[in-house]
C-alpha cells in the first residue's frame, strides 16, 4: 500500500436520520461541529436528511420526507391551469 494517501482523522462519527431520529456509529473522516454523548463516550455528530432508515426504496412505503423539492413546488404552482 501507497504511504501518506490515507486520511488521519478516521474515527467513529454518530450519523443520525432527522427523518425518524435514528443514530447508529460509523467509522468516518466527515467533518462536524456538533457531538453527542452515547453511553458515557462524546461522539461527533453528523446528521443527515436521508439514510436506508427513512428512504422510501429500503423502506418500502410511499411517505413524505419533509422537503419538497422544485418539481414538486411546480406542479403545485401550475395545477389549477391543468387541462384534463
Amino acid at each position: 500500500m501507497k504511504k501518506k494517501i490515507h486520511p488521519e482523522n478516521y474515527r467513529p462519527v454518530v450519523f443520525k436520520d432527522i427523518n425518524n431520529e435514528i443514530l447508529f456509529i460509523c467509522r468516518s473522516t466527515v467533518n462536524t461541529k456538533e457531538s453527542i454523548k452515547i453511553d458515557e463516550s462524546t461522539y461527533p455528530l453528523y446528521k443527515m436528511e436521508i439514510s436506508s432508515y427513512s428512504h422510501p426504496f429500503f423502506t418500502g412505503e410511499k411517505k413524505f420526507l419533509g422537503k419538497t423539492g422544485p418539481a414538486e413546488k411546480f406542479k403545485k404552482k401550475y395545477e389549477k391551469y391543468k387541462k384534463f
